[in-house]
C-alpha cells in the first residue's frame, strides 16, 4: 500500500543536473518540491516556474532554517559538496549528494560520519545504477549467469563533449578533476557495482588535457555562467587500471575529447567464466556446444525504483534499503584521490 506520508523536498541548485533533481521528485507521489535554493534569479525562476515549486531562496542557508523540509538534494559544483553537505546534516535534513561525493575521500569521510552520527539517510546520486539495463544485468550477475566475474572495461568516451569551457567544470579550483569527476565516477561506479567489489589495492592511473586547454572539444552540456579568462587546468582524458581486493581487475577510460568514431559511447563490458556481457546495448556473450551465442535479454523487474529520486524518497520512508550504499561511494572517491596522486606521481599507488 502506498504511504500517506508527505515528505517536503528542497534542492539546492537549479542548473542543469539540478532540473534532473526536481523531475525525479516530481514524480513521486508522497514527495512533494517544496523549494528551491539558486543564487541565479533566472534559473531559479525558471525552476519554480517548471515545477510549481512554493519557495525560491537566493541563499541555501533560509532552506536549512526551514523546519518542514524533510530531503535537500545537492546539485552544486563539486568544491561545493562537502561544506554544503555537512551543513544540510547538520540541520537535520536527508540528504541526496550529487556525484562525486566530494573532491577527496577525506571530506567525504566527514560527510559519512556526520550522517551515521545524526542518523539521516544518505546517497550519493550514481545515476547509472538505476537503468533497467544496469538493473537487469546485476540481477543476471546475482543470479550466476556470468559465472565468476573476474575482469571489467569501464568507458566513457566523447569525441566532443566538454561541458562549457570557461564554467567550473573546466576549472581545478571549483570541479576538483575533470572528465574522471564528471562522466568517469559514473561508469567506475556502475562496473564495481557489478563486480560486488569497491576495495581497491592498486590503483595505476594517467590524465591527460590536450583539447580544452586550446579550446576545442566543447560539447552542449550545463547552464553554467562561462569566463573566457579562467585556464582550463583540469584533464580530458584519463585511463586507469584497478587491481581489486578479491583479485578481479578493472580498466578505465574516459574522455570529454578525443579523436573518436563515435560521438558518445558508455557503458561497462564484463568477463565472466560462463559468460560475458556489455551494460549498453545489454548483451550477454557465452558459448552453447562450442559455438558463441549472442543474447539480447528482456529487461527484468527493476530491482528498485529506477528514478534515483524517487528511490531515495522509498528509502527515507523505509520501503527500500539504499541502492548506494554510503560506504560504497566512499570507496569509489579513494579510488578517484589514487588514479589522480598516480597521474601526478608517475607511480603504483597501493593501498
Amino acid at each position: 500500500m502506498p504511504s500517506t506520508t508527505q515528505l517536503n523536498v528542497a534542492v539546492i541548485g537549479a542548473g542543469a543536473i539540478g532540473l534532473k533533481h526536481m523531475e525525479g521528485f516530481a514524480g513521486h507521489p508522497s514527495a512533494r518540491l517544496a523549494a528551491v535554493a539558486e543564487t541565479s534569479q533566472e534559473r531559479g525562476q525558471a525552476a519554480i516556474d517548471e515545477f510549481e515549486t512554493a519557495m525560491l531562496f537566493q541563499d541555501y542557508r533560509e532552506v536549512l532554517d526551514d523546519n518542514s523540509v524533510d530531503i535537500v538534494s545537492i546539485a552544486l559544483p563539486n568544491h561545493l559538496h562537502a561544506q554544503v553537505a555537512l551543513e544540510v546534516l547538520e540541520a537535520g535534513k536527508h540528504l541526496v549528494l550529487e556525484k562525486p561525493m566530494a573532491t577527496n575521500a577525506v571530506d567525504g569521510q566527514k560527510i559519512a560520519d556526520l550522517a551515521k552520527e545524526k542518523n539521516l539517510h544518505l546517497m550519493v546520486g550514481q545515476n547509472q545504477r538505476f537503468t533497467l539495463e544496469a538493473q537487469t544485468l546485476k540481477r543476471l550477475c546475482l543470479e550466476g549467469r556470468l559465472g565468476d566475474v573476474y575482469y571489467a572495461k569501464a568507458a566513457w568516451l566523447r569525441r566532443s563533449g566538454i561541458p562549457r569551457i570557461g564554467s567550473w567544470f573546466t576549472a581545478k579550483r571549483f570541479a576538483g578533476g575533470g572528465c574522471i569527476y564528471d562522466i568517469g565516477i559514473h561508469v567506475l561506479d556502475l562496473a564495481l557495482h557489478f563486480l560486488g567489489d569497491f576495495d581497491a589495492v592498486s590503483v595505476s592511473g594517467q590524465t591527460f588535457s590536450k583539447f580544452g586547454p586550446r579550446g576545442l572539444g566543447e560539447g552542449e552540456w550545463g547552464k553554467s555562467e562561462k569566463d573566457p579568462d579562467q585556464p582550463f587546468d583540469v584533464e580530458d582524458f584519463a585511463s586507469a587500471f584497478i587491481r581489486l581486493k578479491s583479485g578481479k581487475t578493472l580498466q578505465l577510460e574516459v574522455s570529454w575529447a578525443a579523436h573518436l568514431e563515435t560521438r558518445d559511447v558508455n557503458g561497462v563490458q564484463l568477463f565472466g567464466e560462463d559468460g560475458g556481457a556489455t551494460s549498453n546495448p545489454l548483451k550477454l556473450f557465452r558459448s552453447e556446444n562450442g559455438e558463441p551465442v549472442v543474447e539480447e535479454p528482456e529487461l527484468a523487474e527493476p530491482l528498485v525504483n529506477p528514478d534515483r529520486m524517487q528511490h531515495f524518497v522509498d528509502v527515507v520512508l523505509g520501503e527500500a534499503e539504499s541502492f548506494v550504499p554510503v560506504e560504497e561511494s566512499l570507496k569509489a572517491q579513494r579510488i578517484l584521490d589514487m588514479i589522480y596522486r598516480s597521474a601526478a606521481s608517475g607511480e603504483e599507488i597501493r593501498l
